[in-house]
């Protein structure tokens, strides 16, 4: 029997942790896994967010300016949506961000 108080994780949020705990060399697509990446593509005067998980949906945990320059470990396509998400760190924000955003330095 299951404890009253503890509940099963979210989609989002058990792809996260398997993502987590994979290998890098897992999860990095044939891009070579920079170690950095500029911040491109979005509309005028608009700014990435960087989520908790890779998931639209997941809590956004700060915003990367137009040409930002954010540290890469690694990118997945291995998620709810299917889309591609790499796991970026900004300052002292770590989460993830939409690759379709981000151009290897």
């Amino acid at each position: 029997m299951r404890h009253p108080l503890l509940r099963a994780p979210s989609r989002a949020a058990a792809a996260a942790a398997l993502l987590l705990l994979a290998p890098a060399w897992a999860s990095a697509q044939d891009f070579g896994r920079p170690d950095f990446f500029r911040v491109e593509g979005l509309p005028p005067g608009d700014t990435l967010s960087i989520r908790e998980a890779p998931d639209a949906d997941s809590p956004a945990l700060g915003q990367a300016p137009a040409r930002g320059r954010l540290r890469g470990f690694g990118c997945t396509n291995e998620t709810p949506s299917g889309l591609t998400w790499c796991r970026v760190k900004l300052g002292p924000i770590v989460g993830w961000a939409r690759r379709r955003y981000l151009t290897p330095e």
